[in-house]
C-alpha cells in the first residue's frame, strides 16, 4: 500500500499516473477524485488508485467496496490518506511530495517492512532526506 501525501497540486494524481503508465497501465488514466477509487489490471497484479479527498468521514470508506480490493496481488496507490483515518491498512510507503523552491520534491518513508525492502532495492536511485 502506497500513501501519497502532499498539499492540493503537490502532484499526488500526476505521480500515480506515471506509476501507473510504468506497470503497463495503457488505458486512459484519469482523476479518481469523483469516482474516489479506479482499479487497474496488469498482468497478474491489480492496482487501485483512490483519492479520498471528498471523504467527509473515514466511515464513508465503508461504503467504497474496497474490502475486495485487499487481498495478495493488488497494490493501492491513496492519495489523501489522513482522510480515511485508521480504517485503512498502514502504508507499506508514504509518499510525501511538496513543492519547493528547485520544483517538486518526493519524500520516501517506510511504514512497514516490505516498504523497508522496496527503499533498499531502490538504492541510490533515492536520496534520502
Amino acid at each position: 500500500m502506497l500513501y501519497l501525501t502532499g498539499e492540493l497540486g503537490a502532484g499526488k494524481t500526476t505521480l500515480a499516473r506515471g506509476f501507473l503508465r510504468a506497470c503497463g497501465i495503457a488505458d486512459t488514466i484519469r482523476s479518481p477524485t469523483y469516482t474516489l477509487a479506479q482499479a487497474y489490471e496488469s498482468g497478474p497484479q491489480t492496482l487501485l488508485h483512490a483519492d479520498l479527498y471528498r471523504l467527509k468521514d473515514a466511515a464513508e470508506l465503508e461504503h467504497l467496496g474496497l474490502t475486495e480490493w485487499a487481498r495478495p496481488g493488488c497494490l493501492w496507490l491513496i492519495e489523501w490518506p489522513q482522510r480515511g483515518g485508521e480504517l485503512l491498512a498502514p502504508a507499506d510507503l508514504v509518499v510525501t511530495l511538496a513543492a519547493g523552491p528547485e520544483g517538486h520534491e518526493a519524500f520516501l518513508t517506510a511504514g512497514t517492512a516490505a516498504g523497508a525492502a522496496w527503499l533498499a532495492r531502490m538504492g541510490d536511485k533515492v536520496s534520502e532526506s
